[in-house]
């Protein structure tokens, strides 16, 4: 079985507050569950959100930098 986390925990383990993963609920953009009236989500589905959303860093070649004037 997998391990459903409350809001608060989401929240924790983003570093965000309590406020950006209700957003993302009511958004319809990560997956949740319904238990009665309390809401739940996957942990894989954070961990998928996280996987979604890393921006890779840029590798600039030498000839693509300007030079400061």
């Amino acid at each position: 079985m997998e391990r459903l986390l409350s809001v608060d925990q989401v929240a924790e383990l983003l570093g965000t507050t309590v406020r950006f993963p209700r957003r993302l609920i009511e958004e319809r953009r990560i997956t949740f569950v319904k238990v009665g009236r309390h809401v739940r989500i996957p942990e894989t589905a954070v961990s998928a959100y996280i996987a979604a959303h890393t921006v890779q860093p840029a590798t600039a070649r030498r000839s693509t930098l300007r030079r400061a004037a």
